[in-house]
């Protein structure tokens, strides 16, 4: 067992974690944050990402021990004072998910791209988001909503 410590959403969290444990099993199971999702368990489709010092990283493939002393932003964290975050907001608005499985690390690994590029071009942000993997919709209102975001972040 290793103590781990992180700060979460911006509150500080110290946990006793087995050597083998993911920080998406930490964030879900020891912290109950569970709008990051698991969906390949071989870091393929990107339902994972979270923000690690403020880059997007896929957390069904960081050990927690790894991260330890780290700031974390889960999807919970992006929204602040009961208001969505920009990016949650586009998404809301043009119709940027189907079932939402995927929701959660598209928005994260989109908004830090935009961190990175202010104004993407359609191609810029379908090649950040290959590591996202959506099953329901086109993509097409995803960059779309990434678009709308940019002009508002």
């Amino acid at each position: 067992m290793k103590s781990v410590t992180l700060t979460v959403n911006g509150k500080k969290f110290t946990k006793e974690v087995e050597d083998y444990t993911l920080l998406s099993e930490l964030i879900r199971e020891s912290l109950n944050l569970t709008g990051t999702h698991i969906g390949c368990d071989t870091s393929q489709c990107g339902a994972c990402v979270v923000h690690v010092d403020g880059k997007s990283m896929k957390s069904c493939a960081l050990l927690a021990a790894d991260v330890n002393g780290s700031k974390v932003t889960t999807i919970e964290g992006l929204a602040e004072n009961g208001k969505l975050h920009p990016m949650q907001e586009a998404f809301k608005k043009h119709h940027g998910l189907q079932c939402g499985y995927c929701t959660p690390g598209m928005v994260m690994s989109a908004v830090d791209l935009l961190k990175n590029k202010k104004n993407p071009s359609d191609t810029e942000i379908r090649e950040w988001l290959e590591g996202n993997i959506c099953r329901c919709t086109g993509y097409q209102n995803i960059v779309a909503a990434v678009k709308d975001a940019a002009s508002k972040m």
